[in-house]
């Protein structure tokens, strides 16, 4: 059985990337297969695995709204996962979609077809971009599930709401499966008392549950994208590694406490 996982904040700058990939990548070691979608224009998901976006001719652009076959774009990345790459291009399709009927079902669709060719995957973890667009409306719609990471700052919390109104409309009219796995605290400093203060006070100002352990704040993570790789791979042993270790332990044990 699937597991469609979206990682959704409009606010940029809080890890969403990082954490797909860092996630993915931790699957992969635990003997799961892994797609990855990449859901934003700026291709930032696709470029981490070392894929560059410039090079590619067909994008998910393509599987959206020109009715491409899945299949056809897919690629297999050096982390061991397999990627639905994106491009520029996609940044069109926002508008292209826009005049369709039906266009927040269009993912799930694309998702669908591939089931139905008999391409399985264990998760598909889908990168959404900084927007509560048309894109981010089409993966709550096609997931089972939402985890949003949050820096431990206190502007980052603004927004959240927004995106929990967005999560209770999708509920209401496309997808009233979808559940809120909870939040997962990103560029933490555990030697600030402002980071552990927000840490501390997420659960009961969301009512979420949190996702542990955060991820620590620490360089390895903006050096791992110019080698084409998460961190688990740039850095093994390193504190951010092993932390998105134990969170994807962790999102296996959730996912498997929501099944029959």
């Amino acid at each position: 059985m699937t597991t469609t996982l979206a990682i959704a904040n409009q606010k940029g700058g809080v890890a969403k990337t990082t954490t797909v990939a860092s996630v993915a990548a931790a699957l992969g070691e635990l003997g799961h297969t892994v797609l990855v979608v990449d859901l934003d224009p700026q291709s930032c998901l696709t470029f981490s695995l070392g894929i560059d976006p410039e090079d590619l001719e067909l994008s998910i652009h393509h599987v959206l709204t020109k009715g491409l076959a899945v299949h056809e774009v897919i690629l297999r990345t050096d982390e061991g996962v397999d990627l639905l790459p994106a491009t520029i291009e996609l940044a069109r399709a926002e508008a292209d979609l826009l005049t369709r009927t039906g266009r927040e079902h269009a993912l799930r669709g694309v998702l669908e077809d591939l089931a139905e060719a008999g391409v399985d995957y264990d998760w598909v973890l889908l990168d959404c971009p900084p927007s509560l667009g048309v894109l981010t409306v089409a993966a709550l719609t096609a997931a089972d599930a939402v985890l949003i990471p949050l820096q431990c700052e206190t502007l980052s919390h603004r927004g959240v709401g927004q995106l929990l109104d967005t999560v209770h409309d999708v509920r209401r009219f496309t997808n009233p499966d979808l559940e809120v796995w909870g939040v997962l605290p990103t560029l933490y400093d555990g030697r600030t008392n402002h980071s552990r203060t927000v840490l501390e006070t997420i659960s009961e100002t969301y009512d979420l549950e949190v996702v542990e352990p955060p991820i620590p704040k620490t360089i390895k993570f903006a050096e791992a994208p110019a080698a084409g790789r998460s961190i688990l791979a740039t850095s093994r042993s390193s504190k951010g590694a092993r932390a998105y270790r134990e969170v994807a332990e962790n999102l296996v044990a959730r996912a498997a406490r929501g099944r029959p």
